[in-house]
């Protein structure tokens, strides 16, 4: 009896946890499958309130070189067939931060003061090194303090005549107390120098850009350079991301369509999915003389992660995801903030094409709209965009992961110019390598020829 008793409690409570979890499940379903597809919230106003954003604004860039101009771009990447199987005004506070500044003290303030106090003492004794080291030191202890962000910014500019940092860190310690009195003074007086000297790169990237577009796309030291930067592109691009290809296992794989042992699955088709990426922008978007929209940017990244991950290639991401500190928006707001980040691209006529392309890959890093492969969709849109100016694809190394980085967390902190600068340099440098190839080649040329005539007398 009382065994049956037991069994007829078991039978009943096994029921109602049964129907239980079943009903929990179906109002999760309903949850969430409600929840809205599109936001129109922006997204500055989900970041922070307009008293916390700093009031700084860069000088504009007046362009050297109209749009107009670049009737049809020059194809900066090498014919397929030699490659194939053979079958000026910035705002701050426009600029969203990725990050909060979430202030990681090493040590208490006194310690950071004193070290500053010392380091005084030492600069004024002009021992400069013991100086560096004592604000070094008292930076680590009080990343965010703005009497430690000022009084080393002073040093730099004073002794060792760096204005470029030292006007970063004056802005780092605005950004952190907008009211700070010295800071400001300091700033009023750098960021004019800073503003020239930026000038004076762009003026530079321009004047190069000029010469490159002079030259002979023919000629075939500019092929050999196309070809070799094209790998070296695809290279450093997935090497970025963790990919443990060579250079030489990245060609084979590209050159040849054949495996390379040790090598994950993955890892391939990480490479071949860039490829086809690169090969998209290229034919389809650099001349197609029209905006660049959603459209694309989702096309982009299904040739990116067509090969990794099918299913995810070219489709907003439906969950929210986390990158160290960063907390991307809501899924349910990246639709809309796509939308805006293309309405931006679109209006955006004044900016330097560098400013434009650097600030388009900030934004959609910060967006990260995709589940996987938002580094690489976000270094193609700023490539494709230098492209329809008229400049090469840039490369950034992998040897510069760790500064590259460094940049967009300064960025996140109120100051985009060392991201910008950073682009800036990576763009010259790719155009001296085509300079220089240019010009060493019709030195050798002219070598040959002297070499020739002598043997002719």
């Amino acid at each position: 009896m009382n065994n049956c008793k037991s069994e007829k409690i078991v039978c009943v409570f096994s029921i109602s946890f049964t129907l239980a979890f079943a009903c929990l499940i179906i109002l999760a379903s309903v949850l969430y499958f409600k929840q809205p597809l599109y936001c129109t919230n922006k997204i500055h106003n989900d970041l922070s309130d307009e008293s916390e954003k700093p009031k700084y604004e860069l000088k504009p860039y007046v362009p050297k070189f109209s749009q107009d101009e670049v009737k049809i771009v020059p194809n900066f990447l090498p014919d397929y067939n030699e490659i194939e199987p053979c079958e000026e005004l910035i705002r701050i506070e426009d600029v969203p931060k990725i990050w909060s500044i979430k202030t990681k003290n090493e040590g208490t303030e006194q310690e950071a003061l004193t070290a500053v106090n010392m380091a005084l003492k030492m600069k004024n004794s002009h021992k400069l090194d013991k100086a560096r080291k004592l604000f070094q030191h008292a930076l680590a202890l009080q990343p965010h303090h703005p009497d430690v962000l000022n009084h080393y910014g002073e040093f730099l500019e004073e002794k060792e005549r760096d204005i470029i940092k030292a006007d970063h860190l004056y802005v780092r310690a605005l950004t952190v107390s907008p009211r700070h009195t010295r800071a400001l003074s300091n700033r009023q007086r750098t960021l004019p120098v800073v503003n020239e000297l930026d000038d004076q790169e762009l003026e530079r990237i321009d004047a190069k850009r000029t010469n490159l577009m002079q030259l002979n796309n023919k000629d075939p030291a500019q092929k050999r350079v196309r070809k070799e930067l094209y790998f070296q592109h695809i290279y450093h691009t997935v090497a970025i991301e963790g990919n443990t290809m060579t250079l030489g296992e990245a060609r084979q794989v590209v050159e040849t369509r054949m495996a390379v042992a040790g090598k994950s699955i993955m890892e391939h088709n990480e490479i071949l999915g860039l490829e086809s990426a690169l090969k998209f922008v290229n034919k389809s978007l650099v001349n197609k003389g029209t905006y660049i929209t959603v459209y694309d940017i989702l096309e982009i990244h299904k040739r990116v992660l067509g090969f990794v991950d099918p299913l995810e290639a070219g489709t907003f991401r439906k969950t929210q995801v986390f990158v160290g500190e960063h907390s991307p928006p809501p899924a349910s707001h990246v639709p809309s903030l796509v939308q805006d980040l293309v309405e931006w691209l679109q209006s955006e006529t004044q900016l330097h094409p560098v400013k434009k392309a650097a600030l388009a890959h900030y934004k959609l890093v910060y967006i990260h709209p995709f589940v996987d492969g938002n580094g690489r969709t976000a270094r193609l849109l700023m490539n494709l965009i230098l492209m329809q100016a008229g400049f090469p694809p840039i490369i950034i190394h992998k040897q510069d992961r760790a500064f590259y980085y460094n940049t967009l967390q300064l960025a996140n902190e109120g100051d985009i110019r060392p991201f910008v600068r950073f682009i800036a340099q990576c763009t010259e440098s790719t155009l001296d390598v085509f300079l220089y190839a240019s010009e060493y080649s019709r030195k050798a040329l002219e070598s040959r020829r002297d070499q020739n005539d002598i043997i002719a007398l």
